[in-house]
This record gives structure tokens, C-alpha cells and sequence, in this order.
């Protein structure tokens, strides 16, 4: 499912016009979004969390040379999924 289907099916499920659900969605985004460039969790009970989770700096191997190189350290975003979404996918 792409974004313009997930907003099709907003629409169709709320009934509101898609250009609405457009909104909805991106204004979902973006709060997600800023929420986690804060360090803050997001969670949605029931549908998951959604957080940043801390890599630490170590060494890997460029895999065209075999060459020891370093990775930096890096915040990466994260989504836990909840109890009920794992349930209906299972």
C-alpha cells in the first residue's frame, strides 16, 4: 500500500473527502516526526511506539575493499508494534 492508497482508504473509513485524509495524514507525519526529533516517544495503544533508538559508534569493513573503517554514532528511528497489531496479523 502506497500513500495515495492509505489515504484512499482514510477517506473511504472516516467518511471525508480525500483531500482531508491527505491532511489528516500529513499532519500525522509530521507531528510523528517532530515529536521524535525531540527525543520524545510516540505511542499509540494498541497500534505501537514509535521512538529513536541510539547506535553507538564501531568498526566495519568496506565490502568492496575489505578495509577496516568506523561507523559514527547515529539516532535512528523506530517503530515497536503494539499487542492488537500484532494480533491481527497473526
Amino acid at each position: 500500500m502506497n500513500k495515495s492508497e492509505l489515504i484512499d482508504a482514510m477517506a473511504e473509513s472516516a467518511d471525508i473527502s480525500k483531500a482531508a485524509a491527505g491532511r489528516a495524514l500529513d499532519g500525522l507525519v509530521e507531528a510523528v516526526t517532530q515529536a521524535m526529533k525531540q527525543g520524545d516517544t510516540v505511542s499509540l495503544i494498541g497500534f505501537g511506539s514509535f521512538m529513536v533508538r541510539r547506535r553507538e559508534a564501531r568498526t566495519g569493513r568496506n565490502p568492496q575493499t575489505g578495509e577496516q573503517i568506523q561507523i559514527k554514532a547515529s539516532n535512528t528511528p523506530s517503530f515497536k508494534a503494539g499487542k492488537a497489531l500484532k494480533d491481527a496479523v497473526n
